[in-house]
């Protein structure tokens, strides 16, 4: 699949929609740029922009836009709620799939390259393409904010990365750089701007000091007023929302607003978020409030309502989360988007690939998927009430399954087009033929490695299968033991796909594991499906 980063550029002005809409204008224009988001903020006067594309195209769209930005912005007016040094902020790129930070970090040098040498401003470097450990941390650079700017720029051990150590008043200065995914959260208080301060010291992790850290890892925050809305809002930035999550931010303000008998009236997201932040905040959710809830597009809706994500506006998941924003924009959606028939017909074309390795994946989905669908019938009735805590237990597993094993349907197609693309390297030169051979043995160890873990996730099923076919309703006789042989088939394939690869494979420690492991597997589904079928006809006799 193709190389994709994000790009987020900051700019100072959240207010004139016509310079707000030429800078959008700037990126949607750039080839190979697909502007995701805008999320204008009037009291902050400053609006965020999402785009993706290959790193080429992002560090082109983030240029175009601050071209637009340096004739229509002037920072010597600026006024607003949010920490500023420039009319076009801070611009960090992030990798989003087939990217490492390095090649962020690459993009991040380029653009502030080029933005230095075509605009004559100075730009500082920060995060992952730091080059010196005091700017690593955005705050840092931005100290004093604009205002500041003429000392800071004085001071050598302030000079920028790029572009000239002199004040340039109607821009200001640019920060740029790469790191994962950032979020940008608030959460509304009914209060003074000084009271949602408060708790925004108590929770960052910079606190008051050095002395007094606040409780959050991995978090800024700040409090300000929006005097569009008439409240407060203490606001975050989530560096690593895998540290801390989007509801343990939530949590954590309203203990300190109940403690000072504060009224919490909802949250925000600026821009747009991760799709497993999302999850996690509804597992959190499930759990404490012991819900049984299945559904990704319910989990969802659960979040939003429990962080009051829609107080301020409407929350829309497929305008906001930018897994299902990116998948939107793909013209090649996949095999697993195609109709049924469509892919039938696929299978049956005169093609290597989709082949035996998407099939089993379908098969073992279908498995899964009939798993899921006998737990559901055997739940939430008042003639098998009694069933209801077992098929909480017994369900997910069988759903979560079948998106995973979905989605192996297109890895397995993918993995042996990298093989035969591999192939076609050139093979002139001994340094040629070397390359050509290590890309080949590579494509031919994750050709071996798709349907090796697709087998694993089905050895997994196999205990809740044998236990759902003690308990089920019995109605689904014939639906579970489909299912049950729809799996072994999945392993069957799995097991043929791994070793006809392996026989290409130069690597004998690695043939040796993956044909041990993959037999044992194979061996497992056999004594699994014959299990789950005995039960079921013992039950029925």
């Amino acid at each position: 699949m193709a190389k994709l980063v994000e790009c987020v550029p900051n700019f100072s002005e959240g207010n004139n929609k016509e310079v707000i809409d030429a800078l959008a204008q700037a990126i949607s224009q750039t080839p190979g740029c697909t502007l995701l988001d805008v999320d204008a903020g009037a009291s902050t006067n400053r609006t965020v922009y999402t785009f993706v594309g290959s790193p080429e195209a992002v560090v082109k769209g983030a240029l175009n836009a601050a071209h637009v930005a340096r004739q229509l912005i002037d920072m010597s007016r600026h006024k607003g709620e949010h920490p500023r040094m420039g009319a076009l902020d801070v611009c960090p790129f992030v990798p989003v799939r087939n990217v490492s930070m390095d090649e962020c970090v690459t993009c991040a040098r380029i653009f502030g390259q080029h933005l230095a040498a075509e605009l004559g401003v100075p730009v500082y470097l920060y995060g992952e393409a730091a080059q010196d450990e005091r700017r690593k941390a955005l705050p840092a650079i931005r100290a004093g904010e604009y205002e500041a700017l003429p000392e800071k720029l004085a001071k050598p051990e302030w000079a920028p990365d790029f572009g000239p150590p002199t004040f340039v008043p109607r821009w200001g200065a640019t920060v740029t750089g790469a790191r994962t995914f950032l979020i940008a959260y608030n959460v509304n208080l009914l209060c003074t701007k000084e009271l949602a301060h408060r708790i925004a010291l108590n929770l960052r992790e910079q606190g008051r000091g050095a002395d007094q850290p606040g409780r959050l890892k991995k978090v800024q925050g700040i409090g300000w007023y929006l005097e569009e809305e008439n409240m407060a809002q203490v606001s975050t930035n989530l560096l690593d929302f895998e540290t801390t999550p989007l509801h343990a931010v939530y949590e954590e303000v309203c203990r300190d607003a109940e403690a000072l008998n504060l009224p919490v009236v909802g949250s925000q997201l600026v821009g747009l978020v991760p799709k497993k932040a999302m999850l996690d905040a509804a597992e959190f959710y499930i759990k404490k409030e012991k819900l049984f809830i299945l559904e990704e597009e319910q989990k969802i809706r659960l979040v939003v309502n429990r962080l009051g994500l829609d107080s301020l506006s409407p929350f829309h998941p497929r305008e906001r989360i930018i897994e299902y924003l990116v998948q939107a924009g793909e013209v090649d959606k996949g095999l697993v988007a195609k109709p049924l028939g469509a892919f039938v017909r696929a299978v049956g074309g005169r093609s290597a690939a989709p082949g035996g390795g998407s099939v089993s994946a379908a098969a073992g989905a279908l498995g899964a998927a009939l798993g899921c669908m006998v737990g559901l019938m055997s739940y939430g009735k008042r003639q098998f009430e009694e069933l209801d805590p077992i098929m909480r237990k017994l369900i997910p597993p069988f759903h979560q399954a079948t998106d995973e094993l979905v989605a192996m349907v297109d890895a397995d197609s993918r993995a042996f087009s990298s093989y035969m693309e591999a192939m076609k390297l050139p093979k002139n030169t001994p340094e040629e033929r070397e390359r050509r051979t290590a890309a080949m043995q590579e494509g031919l160890k994750t050709a071996v490695r798709v349907p090796c873990a697709l087998a694993e996730k089905v050895s997994g099923l196999w205990p809740a299968l044998k236990e759902l076919a003690r308990h089920c309703n019995l109605a689904c006789k014939s639906d579970i033991q489909v299912g049950a042989k729809m799996l072994e088939a999945a392993v069957f394939g799995a097991y043929f796909n791994v070793m006809i690869n392996l026989r290409d494979v130069m690597d004998e420690k690695f043939k040796l594991a993956m044909s041990q492991k993959v037999s044992g597997l194979l061996e497992e589904a056999k004594q699994g499906s014959a299990l789950v079928l005995a039960v079921l006809e013992k039950r029925a006799a």
